[in-house]
């Protein structure tokens, strides 16, 4: 069995080592899932010597049953509807509106907490990298990908440092290019491979975000 990652530092100079051919090129930029994809992600971004940033997505739940995903919101007021959950629970459009009005006030509030007011930066025509710290089902990146199309990047890679085999398989048709460092046969879950799996705090992905862009200024 391979051994787990130390923390999601170590994972992302792993990851990054795998992603050298995107280094030093002017239109490339590197996209964390927050929270816990932007340590992972800051690691790639020093690597490559390419800009950092964040990509915001929430999940729509259906009332009373908030596991339960019949959407999700993305930044640039992107939406994605699982039509078949909305069929099968008769979800009414009023009810889905009023999910999706109170996950876009938590994803502006995220956005200005992270970003200072600073706008997103500008991802069409560009090489983007698309990382989280793992994928157990991948529904969220699932949908940051399909907002991230909408958008017209010239290239979409997802890039994690470990996946459950089929997630990783079936995601590929999404993106250009999928690197899932490891795929264990027995996943148990993204966080079994980390030793130190501690969450993040708003904060650290603030101040990741601050010295990254210090690193390398951003080019919108």
């Amino acid at each position: 069995m391979a051994t787990r990652y130390r923390d999601r530092s170590e994972a992302g100079q792993l990851l990054a080592s795998k992603l050298a051919t995107y280094t030093n090129r002017e239109d490339v930029l590197v996209l964390a899932l927050p929270r816990g994809g932007v340590p992972v992600a800051y690691e790639v971004a020093k690597a490559l010597n390419a800009p950092l940033d964040v990509f915001l997505v929430r999940k729509l739940g259906v009332p009373g049953r908030e596991e339960l995903a019949m959407g999700a919101i993305g930044m640039g007021r992107i939406r994605v509807i699982n039509d078949e959950v909305v069929q099968t629970l008769h979800i009414p459009d009023h009810v889905i509106e009023a999910v999706a009005a109170k996950e876009q006030q938590e994803l502006e509030r995220r956005e200005h907490l992270y970003r200072d007011d600073m706008p997103p930066l500008d991802v069409r025509n560009r090489f983007v990298i698309l990382i989280d710290d793992g994928l157990a089902t991948g529904a969220t990146m699932r949908t940051a990908a399909q907002a991230l199309h909408q958008q017209q990047p010239a290239r979409l890679v997802i890039a994690v440092p470990v996946a459950a085999p089929q997630t990783c398989d079936a995601l590929s048709s999404e993106v250009d290019e999928i690197i899932c460092l490891r795929t264990p046969d027995f996943f148990y879950g993204v966080g079994w491979w980390y030793e130190d799996f501690s969450q993040i705090s708003d904060r650290e992905v603030h101040d990741l975000l601050a010295r990254s862009k210090q690193e390398k200024p951003s080019v919108a």
